[in-house]
C-alpha cells in the first residue's frame, strides 16, 4: 500500500498515509458524533459530539500508528531494514526491506503490534476509570472507554492465526520452528488465512441478508482483503521455494546498456531509448561509475520544453535509493528488497563496475525455466540454471 503524502518521521521510521485512511477516519468520527454519543448522551450540542468524535478519531490512528511503530523498532533492532509505515483503509502496515532470519526473529516483530495494542487498550481503561472518578460520566469517558474497547479488540483480531494477520506471522513462526522449512510454514498461514477470510465473507452475507447492511458488506470487504492478501503471500512464497539457491548471476541481463549522467533527456530519447527501448537505464558518471538508475516513467514526465536542458543526473534515482546486488548473492535476498522498491528493479555491481540488472522480466524467465526444464526422460528436475 503506498502512501499518498508524507508526515514525518517517528523514531527514526518514516510514517505516511494512504488517501484511503480519510474513509475510515470518516466513518469513525461520523459514527460516533451522529450515533454512538448522542444514544448515550443525549440533549448535547452537536459541536460536542463532532469535537469528541474527531479528536477520538485522531487518537484511534495514534494507536494503530504506535501498533505498527512497534513492529518496525523491532524489526530494526534485529537487523531488519525498515522503509517505513503506511495507515490505509483497513489500518497500517509497516514495509521491512528483508526478511526475517529465523523463527524467533519473526515471533518477536509479530508478537510486538498486538502486544501494543493491548498495552494500550488496558492504559486507556485505566484512564477511563480515572476520568469517570474525576469527571463523572459524559462524552469524554465515553470516547476513553470506546479507545480502550477498540484498541483491546485490534489485540485479539490480530492474533487470530491467520495470514496476512500478525497472528498469521506467529503461526508462520511456530510452523517454521517445528518443519525448520520458511516455505511450507508461509504457505500454512496463507492457507488460514483464506479460510479465514471465506469465513469473514460468509458470515458479512448472512449480516447483510438479517438486516446489517453496513456490517455484512464491511465484513465482507475485509474478508475479501485477507483473502487476496493470503492468496498473494502463499504464492510468493512458493515462487521463493522454487528460487531457492539461484544466484543473482543467474537471472540478471548482463552488461545492461548505460547511460552518462550528462546526456540531456532529448539526447536520450533520440539515442539509448530509441534503439534499445529498455524500460529503465543505468546511469554513470566519469564514464562507469554507477552513479543511479533512470526509468522510462521519468522521462515521460518532463515537459518536452525542457528535454533539451534536463539532464538523467536531474532526473535520476540515485544510487543510494536504488536496489544493488552482488552477483554472487542470493536471488531470493535481492527479491526482497525489489519488491519493497518504487523501481522494482536491481542493479548488480561487481566492485564499481556494472554487471548486470535485474528485472521482474529476469525473475519471470529463470521461474519459467526453473518449473519447465525438462528431465532426461521427459520429467522435470530440480536443476538451476547458470
Amino acid at each position: 500500500m503506498h502512501e499518498t503524502f508524507r508526515l514525518g518521521h517517528l523514531a527514526g521510521v518514516r510514517v505516511g498515509v494512504n488517501w484511503s485512511v480519510l474513509v475510515i477516519f470518516a466513518l469513525i468520527a461520523f459514527g460516533l458524533a451522529q450515533a454512538r454519543l448522542p444514544l448515550f448522551y443525549p440533549d448535547r450540542p452537536p459541536w460536542q459530539y463532532w469535537t469528541v468524535g474527531l479528536v477520538t478519531a485522531v487518537v484511534f490512528f495514534g494507536s494503530l500508528l504506535a501498533h505498527e511503530l512497534g513492529h518496525a523498532v523491532v524489526a530494526r533492532r534485529n537487523g531488519i531494514r525498515v522503509e517505513g509505515i503506511t495507515l490505509w483503509l483497513l489500518g497500517g502496515v509497516a514495509r521491512l526491506q528483508d526478511e526475517a532470519k529465523s523463527p524467533s526473529v519473526e515471533l518477536r516483530i509479530a508478537g510486538v503490534g498486538p502486544l501494543v495494542s493491548l498495552l494500550a487498550g488496558l492504559g486507556f481503561a485505566v484512564m477511563a476509570v480515572l476520568v469517570a472518578v474525576a469527571l463523572g460520566p459524559g462524552l469524554i469517558l465515553e470516547a476513553v472507554a470506546w479507545l480502550a474497547a477498540i484498541n483491546i479488540l485490534l489485540a485479539i483480531f490480530n492474533v487470530i492465526p491467520a495470514a496476512p494477520l500478525d497472528g498469521g506471522r506467529l503461526l508462520r513462526a511456530l510452523i517454521w520452528w517445528r518443519t525448520g522449512s520458511r516455505v511450507r510454514a508461509t504457505v500454512g498461514a496463507a492457507t488460514a488465512g483464506r479460510i479465514f477470510g471465506w469465513s469473514l465473507v460468509l458470515l458479512g452475507a448472512y449480516l447483510f441478508l438479517q438486516g446489517a447492511a453496513l456490517s455484512g458488506v464491511w465484513l465482507a470487504v475485509i474478508g475479501l482483503f485477507l483473502i487476496s492478501a493470503a492468496t498473494a503471500e502463499g504464492r510468493h512464497a512458493e515462487m521463493r521455494g522454487v528460487l531457492a539457491g539461484v544466484p543473482v548471476q543467474a537471472a540478471m541481463t548482463r552488461d545492461p546498456i548505460t547511460a552518462p549522467a550528462h546526456t540531456t533527456v532529448s539526447e536520450f530519447l533520440d539515442g539509448p531509448l530509441f534503439r534499445y527501448r529498455h524500460s529503465a537505464f543505468p546511469v554513470t558518471r566519469d564514464g562507469t561509475a554507477p552513479a543511479g538508475m533512470v526509468c522510462i516513467h521519468q522521462i515521460r514526465d518532463i515537459p518536452v520544453d525542457r528535454r533539451a536542458t534536463t539532464t538523467l543526473g536531474d532526473i535520476m534515482r540515485p544510487r543510494d535509493e536504488i536496489v544493488t546486488a552482488a552477483p554472487d548473492e542470493a536471488l531470493t535476498d535481492v527479491l526482497t528488497r525489489m519488491e519493497s522498491s518504487p523501481d522494482q528493479r536491481a542493479l548488480v555491481l561487481e566492485g564499481e563496475a556494472i554487471v548486470g540488472i535485474v528485472t521482474p522480466t529476469d525473475i519471470s524467465r529463470v521461474l519459467t525455466w526453473l518449473t519447465s526444464a525438462p528431465r532426461p526422460g521427459g520429467d522435470h528436475d530440480e536443476g538451476r540454471p547458470g
